[in-house]
C-alpha cells in the first residue's frame, strides 16, 4: 500500500511540474476562466486528453511513435501553424481592442463551440503535450514496474487539479480585469506566448 501511495505521489509531482509551466493550453484555459466562457468543458476536454495522452505513454506507445521522427515533425508543423494564427489573433485584439472590458456574462452557444473546437486544437495539436504525457510521462512510468499505472494514475489526477483550478480560480481575476486596459495586458501575453511556441515548433527547436 505504502508503495502505491509512493508511486502515485511521483506521479502527481512529475505531472504537476510539467503541467504548471506556461504554454499555450495554460494560457488558453486561463482566457476561458477569466471570460467564464465553456469553463467546465474546456477544463474537461483539457484533463480527460491527458488521462488518454498518459495512458497511451504508459501502455508502451510512446515507443512506437518515436521510431517514426517523420510524424512527429509533421505534427510540429500543423501546431506551430496553429498556435501562429491563435497568437496573431490575440495580437489583433492588443492593437485594437474592444471598447468595453472583460464580460461576465452567460456564454452563447456559438462560443462555446468554438471554445470546444479550439480548446481540442490546442491540445491535440501540440507536440509538447505528446512529449510531456506520452514520451516523458511514459518512460518515468515504466521505471515503476508493476506501479506504473499508479504512477500514471497520480499524474492523471495532477492535470485534473491544475485545470480545474486555473479555470474556475481565474474566475477571482474577473473584476481586475473588467478593465480594458488590463485585458489588453492578459491577450498580450497570450500572444507573446502563443506566438514565441508556434515558432519555436515551425523552426523545429
Amino acid at each position: 500500500m505504502n508503495h502505491a501511495l509512493t508511486a502515485a505521489a511521483a506521479g502527481f509531482g512529475t505531472g504537476l511540474s510539467l503541467i504548471v509551466a506556461i504554454g499555450a493550453q495554460n494560457a488558453f484555459v486561463l482566457r476561458q476562466g477569466v471570460r467564464r466562457d465553456a469553463v467546465l468543458a474546456v477544463v474537461g476536454i483539457c484533463a480527460l486528453s491527458d488521462a488518454v495522452l498518459i495512458a497511451l505513454g504508459v501502455g508502451g506507445v510512446g515507443a512506437v511513435v518515436v521510431a517514426w521522427p517523420g510524424g512527429v515533425r509533421a505534427v510540429g508543423i500543423v501546431g506551430g501553424l496553429f498556435l501562429l494564427c491563435y497568437g496573431l489573433l490575440a495580437a489583433r485584439r492588443v492593437l485594437r481592442p474592444a471598447a468595453a472590458g472583460l464580460s461576465t456574462e452567460g456564454e452563447a452557444a456559438g462560443s462555446r463551440r468554438r471554445a470546444v473546437l479550439t480548446c481540442l486544437a490546442m491540445t491535440w495539436l501540440n507536440p509538447h503535450v505528446y512529449l510531456d504525457t506520452v514520451f516523458l510521462l511514459g518512460s518515468l512510468a515504466a521505471d515503476r514496474g508493476a506501479l506504473r499505472w499508479t504512477f500514471g494514475l497520480g499524474a492523471a489526477l495532477a492535470s485534473l487539479c491544475w485545470f480545474a483550478a486555473l479555470g474556475f480560480g481565474a474566475r477571482l481575476l474577473g473584476r481586475f480585469l473588467a478593465r480594458p486596459a488590463a485585458w489588453r495586458v492578459l491577450d498580450g501575453l497570450v500572444a507573446v506566448t502563443m506566438l514565441a511556441l508556434g515558432a519555436t515548433l515551425m523552426t523545429g527547436s
